[in-house]
């Protein structure tokens, strides 16, 4: 379902190519109707807003949320497995679904990055991208409410995925999530928390991984939407 490439080009950092193809990306939406009409909407707000927005102030939004600390994080292992072992046998097996239809990372990529995993997801049956998409449905589900109390609407997008998966976050995590304290931490504190061990890199494992035909054909809207799964 191109909807769930679409979400992922707007979580995307923003690019001129990106705001040019707006128009497209609205008739998209439009014509698959997969959204909900109420989510529909408030997507179709989003992109208005993207629209009306000095792009240099959309990248500014951008890496202020999503680049600088963990909270917003896009990488979904962050968020489930930390630093633990667990991510790594995560990211081999998200990997080789990836493969399984194709699409091979490029060095540096991580498989988790959630855009790529939307990227993933439209090549997918609509039945089993509505499945899969419920698998980090916690972890989206967490990243929204943050970006709500934060006033961005970035959360809107989050909104969306939820709106599409099956399964429902847990009740917990989200009182968690909403409880949360939005604190806005200083540039030393920011400094600390990515000097943590970093992720392994599993690049090295991957063989002969190379994600050039996915960044040909797949991001940035260099294949024209209406030729997407």
């Amino acid at each position: 379902m191109r909807t769930f490439k679409i979400i992922g080009l707007l979580l995307s950092y923003p690019k001129q190519e990106l705001i040019d193809h707006l128009d497209e990306v609205e008739d998209v939406l439009k014509a698959e109707e997969f959204l909900p009409k109420r989510t529909m909407k408030k997507v179709l707000n989003f992109i208005s807003y993207m629209k009306q927005t000095d792009l240099y102030e959309l990248q500014e939004e951008y890496v202020d949320l999503f680049d600088r600390g963990r909270a917003h994080c896009l990488h979904m292992f962050e968020h489930i497995h930390g630093e633990s072992r667990d991510r790594g046998q995560a990211m081999v097996n998200l990997i080789e679904s990836y493969a399984d239809r194709g699409f091979y990372m490029q060095e540096g990529e991580l498989p988790d990055y959630l855009p790529l995993f939307l990227e993933y997801l439209s090549t997918c049956p609509a039945d089993e991208a509505v499945d899969l998409v419920g698998d980090p449905i916690n972890v989206i589900a967490t990243i929204g409410i943050r970006l709500k109390k934060r006033d961005s609407l970035y959360y809107i997008l989050f909104e969306a995925l939820e709106a599409l998966a099956k399964v429902k976050p847990d009740d917990a995590i989200i009182a968690e999530a909403k409880a949360e304290e939005i604190r806005e931490q200083t540039l030393d504190e920011l400094d600390e928390e990515w000097q943590e061990a970093e992720a392994f890199d599993n690049s090295k494992d991957c063989g002969t991984c190379d994600m050039t035909s996915y960044h040909a054909n797949n991001t940035h809207l260099n294949q024209p939407l209406g030729g997407a799964n």
